[in-house]
């Protein structure tokens, strides 16, 4: 059973039977046990085009598979390099079972050689088997799924404006701070002692944003303009409003000193592609910047870091959200359209169980 989200439509969903083929020679089938849903499985969708998110689990025509991050159980190997019943952290679909061409065991994992996902992100092609990951610790299972995909995005947008000198600003501007994506990076990005940090969210969300205690600030969209834009500052956008971007582009105009898109929270939002005042918004796109760290630092060096970052961050990822779990695909289409319809509690993190005792 997959579930799939209308590409025009996003908060629109239907549940479709498939039948699998028989499990080929070098593949394995996995049940999904447990993922995550959170605003950035909306981005995923809003820029499933442009960043091929919707080739990773292939659909019929106008529909998607939205991909997921959780954990999955190896129902049945014709693989040489993983066995039936071991389990996984990685990519997934909103499926009950699915397939995958694993690549030799490397690291504790292995990556996906499915054909269809040749020249797709190596980042999001890779499995780590949960008996050779210290990340994994069984009894924050749900932590996990919620966080730590977010958290690594995070991780590398903290690392990124830091690498560049902060681009020469004294506040980094986040939208939708109350976004679990936005408050670790500024919690990153605040620990550092370096640069003021703003969050800007909706009037409702603001009491939530200023009690997490990791902006300098806190302010409703509808009051950017107070903002003092003769400070020069940094803009990361994960909400993707052109509304709210071209607002926060006027108030600081040639302080800006640079505006780094990175979600789609605000989905439904108009993206109008007008001239903005000050430097042009400039896509992030976490793989690349994976691949330049693990150049620099080498691939257990980056791990090292990030899994340090982790476990500083996970007592506040457990302070600050009331982990919600659902049941099987129906739950994941509710939660799914609410997320895509706003109407998601920004304390609430939603995960969602398909395989149970």
């Amino acid at each position: 059973m997959d579930l799939l989200v209308k590409k025009s439509a996003l908060a629109e969903t239907m549940l479709m039977a498939a039948k699998l083929p028989a499990v080929a020679d070098g593949e394995i089938e996995l049940k999904v046990d447990l993922f995550s849903l959170t605003a950035n499985n909306i981005t995923y969708g809003a820029f499933g085009d442009f960043l091929k998110y919707w080739q990773f689990y292939p659909a019929p025509e106008g529909w998607g598979r939205v991909p997921v991050w959780g954990f999955a159980t190896v129902t049945e190997s014709r693989s040489p390099h993983v066995k039936a019943g071991e389990r996984v952290y990685g990519y997934l679909p909103m499926s009950t079972l699915f397939r995958l061409k694993p690549g030799a065991r490397r690291h504790g994992g292995f990556s996906d050689e499915s054909a269809h996902r040749a020249g797709l992100a190596p980042v999001y092609n890779g499995y780590v088997f949960n008996a050779e990951d210290p990340l994994y610790e069984a009894d924050t299972e749900a932590l996990q799924v919620l966080f730590r995909p977010l958290f690594t995005t995070s991780f590398l947008i903290d690392d990124f404006i830091a690498d560049n000198g902060y681009f020469g600003a004294k506040q980094v501007v986040f939208s939708s701070a109350s976004a679990k994506t936005s408050y670790a990076a500024a919690q990153l990005l605040k620990a550092r002692g370096d640069v003021k940090v703003i969050g800007l969210t909706s009037p409702g969300n603001v009491a939530f944003t200023q009690k997490l205690g990791f902006y300098d600030r806190v302010v409703p969209y509808g009051e950017i303009g107070s903002l003092d834009g003769s400070v020069p500052a940094v803009f990361v956008d994960i909400a993707g409003d052109a509304s709210v971007r071209a607002a926060v582009h006027r108030t600081f105009a040639d302080k800006l000193t640079y505006s780094c898109a990175v979600g789609a929270t605000h989905w439904d939002a108009p993206r109008a592609d007008e001239k903005l005042p000050g430097p042009q918004p400039q896509m992030f796109f976490a793989p690349s910047i994976v691949q330049k760290r693990i150049a620099d630092w080498g691939g257990a060096g980056f791990q090292q870091r990030v899994g340090a970052a982790w476990g500083a961050f996970l007592p506040t990822a457990a302070k600050t959200t009331r982990v919600v779990e659902g049941r099987g695909l129906e739950a994941a289409a509710k939660v799914f359209a609410d997320l895509a319809t706003a109407k998601a509690k920004p304390d609430d993190g939603h995960v969602i169980r398909l395989a149970w005792e």
